[in-house]
């Protein structure tokens, strides 16, 4: 009996023709501008996600949340908690 090749098909197989339809070459890399970010805040989380920012002394409510300043702002959790609230490092970019 003959032997099967298992391994060795390509010469059953026909070549196709070259391709026409080759994609277009992709675009040139741009690099992004750099970013300068200002002066690192400090902000407070709390359960149900309202933050608050350390201001005069005191803790006031903060006008975005943590979701809306990681689009925008660099943003660090750091690892020790304040009565149960989440503290993070916000850097918000400088406008030049």
């Amino acid at each position: 009996m003959a032997q099967k090749h298992r391994f060795n098909n390509k010469r059953n197989r026909r070549m196709d023709s070259p391709r026409t339809d080759r994609r277009d070459a992709p675009p040139a890399y741009v690099p992004k501008p750099p970013v300068t970010y200002g002066k690192p805040l400090m902000i407070l989380e709390d359960v149900t996600r309202h933050t608050f920012e350390f201001k005069g002394g005191s803790w006031v409510p903060f006008t975005m949340t943590i979701a809306e300043c990681r689009k925008d702002c660099l943003v660090k959790e750091l690892p020790q908690k304040i009565n149960s609230m989440t503290r993070y490092e916000i850097r918000c970019p400088v406008p030049t």
